[in-house]
């Protein structure tokens, strides 16, 4: 017997909704859930979280409005279960309870404003079903968000060895640094002694150098990978699984860093809410192939989204 679950993952910058079938327990752990609906919002709850501590109302209420649209379709296909994981921001802001209250009025349950450590397992779960025999363990999960990135290492079968959460998510490094359009050389000189700091301290706690393979989730690593694979259009099932060199991501970020927010727009795969953010999400990649030592990273389409579906089990 199948159980329909709806899994949210309100970030930073984006919040996301799976519904889901999952697998009959009997099926086996490596049994797939079977999809019925993948929807992202771009409503940037963060937006200058970093600076003032606060959500701002006008992002609460964007939050609002997506979220109420997500609340129609899950009561439209009957779901279950419903779990609601709120990341980075939420956890930052003083009015966080102000944010709360509106998801409970909104949704009907209210949001989990899980810990760096519980965001890393969710991702890794999610990330690592369904990977090709092939590829080596143990993986380095990188989970670049808005607001921070999570570093975890483990296998398939022994799960997660260790995780740590550092904040050098893409909307906190473009807001704290990338001001230009395109940013200067200096800008890009400090976000990337930020970023180098907090990578290094990462891959140290978990430690990430001694991993086999680097696995790469959410939009940043996604959106690289597509441009570096010259896609004319964003297409999950070439993007999923895809392995790209360190000298394709490299060149993408260069491009990236130099470019207009008018023609990083004007990139066929590039959602509209990332054009802004994308050039320091293309940076963190970059520095955690360096300092990883990474020639290559593999892409995934599923990720945290997916592991708080399997979380309802």
């Amino acid at each position: 017997m199948t159980t329909r679950v709806a899994a949210i993952d309100c970030g930073t910058n984006s919040i996301r909704l799976l519904v889901a079938e999952l697998p009959d327990p009997g099926a086996g752990a490596s049994a797939p859930l079977v999809e019925l609906s993948r929807r992202l919002e771009t409503v940037r709850l963060g937006q200058g979280v970093d600076r003032t501590g606060r959500l701002a109302p006008e992002a609460i209420e964007r939050t609002r409005v997506a979220l109420a649209e997500y609340a129609a379709e899950i009561e439209k296909l009957g779901v279950d279960r419903v779990r609601m994981c709120a990341t980075s921001a939420s956890r930052d802001a003083e009015n966080a309870a102000d944010f709360r209250d509106m998801v409970e009025r909104t949704l009907g349950v209210a949001p989990e404003v899980v810990t760096g450590q519980e965001e890393a397992r969710l991702s890794f779960t999610g990330a690592v079903r369904g990977l090709p025999d092939s590829t080596r363990e143990p993986y380095l999960v990188v989970d670049i968000g808005g607001g921070s990135t999570e570093f975890v290492v483990g296998t398939s079968s022994g799960g997660v060895t260790a995780a740590i959460s550092v904040d050098i998510g893409c909307v906190r490094m473009t807001e704290r640094h990338l001001q230009g359009d395109p940013p200067d050389p200096a800008e890009i000189r400090a976000a990337e002694a930020d970023i180098v700091a907090a990578v290094d301290q990462a891959l140290d706690a978990v430690p990430g150098r001694e991993a086999a393979t680097l696995i790469g989730l959410a939009g940043s690593v996604t959106t690289v990978v597509a441009i570096a694979e010259g896609l004319t259009g964003y297409d999950p099932q070439r993007i999923h699984h895809a392995r790209v060199s360190d000298r394709a991501v490299a060149a993408v970020t260069a491009d990236l860093l130099v470019a207009t927010r008018a023609q990083r727009l004007a990139i066929p795969v590039m959602h509209p809410g990332r054009a802004d953010v994308i050039a320091a999400g293309a940076l963190v990649l970059r520095v955690i192939m360096e300092r990883s030592g990474k020639d290559f990273v593999v892409a995934s389409e599923h990720d945290i989204l997916d592991g708080i579906a399997y979380s309802l089990r």
